[in-house]
């Protein structure tokens, strides 16, 4: 490896690195607390090389979102190959996206729960909503929903819509097991399956 690839990699590693830092931060402390200076502290670099990286704390925290999302559609995309029958990928898709929430609380929180993009400006906010990679993963599901109902598998609703309620669903159970860990939920598996099961029966077709 010569020098120059090197230092390519040093620079990724280290980007990794902060990113890792801020997202604990934020996760334990909240936006108002998250500081570029502490961010530094945190992994031993001077404020100076996080700025290298991220011109702000804003930026910094669309990244945080940016990767979270980058992780749950490669999650996500490969379903169809997998599972061509829609109705199979939707309840798959359903339970992939749950266990990727439970299984990287540390990203889902800052992406899906906290109120991060209140803290963004009028541009980020709109480039968050309209995020490639978050936008990308919705329509893995939008177009679950409907291959199914042009397939008369699900019944005949809006795949938009639908994608929507079933996304309102699926984040609800996912946030509420990581955030009310405290709560007698009995077996998690089993009420995260009951979930699925009532969006999946609720748009099968009769």
């Amino acid at each position: 490896m010569g020098a120059k690839d090197r230092r390519a990699r040093q620079k990724t590693l280290l980007r990794q690195q902060i990113l890792d830092a801020a997202r604990e931060l934020l996760v334990r402390d909240g936006y108002e607390k998250l500081s570029m200076r502490r961010v530094a502290e945190r992994i031993d670099y001077s404020p100076t090389a996080i700025y290298l990286h991220f011109k702000d704390k804003q930026e910094l925290v669309s990244s945080l979102c940016e990767e979270t999302f980058a992780r749950l559609v490669r999650e996500l995309e490969t379903l169809p190959d997998e599972f061509p029958d829609p109705i199979v990928r939707l309840r798959k898709g359903l339970e992939r996206y749950i266990a990727f929430g439970l299984k990287h609380p540390d990203h889902y929180l800052p992406t899906f729960v906290l109120p991060l993009a209140d803290h963004l400006d009028a541009e980020r906010k709109e480039a968050a909503v309209q995020e490639s990679n978050g936008m990308r993963a919705f329509a893995c599901l939008r177009d679950t929903i409907a291959d199914g109902v042009k397939g008369r598998k699900l019944r005949k609703v809006d795949p938009d819509v639908a994608a929507r309620a079933a996304w309102a669903g699926i984040h609800g159970i996912t946030s509420l097991l990581i955030v009310h860990d405290a709560f007698p939920w009995g077996d998690k598996k089993a009420v995260a399956a009951a979930v699925v099961d009532t969006l999946v029966e609720g748009l099968r077709r009769r």
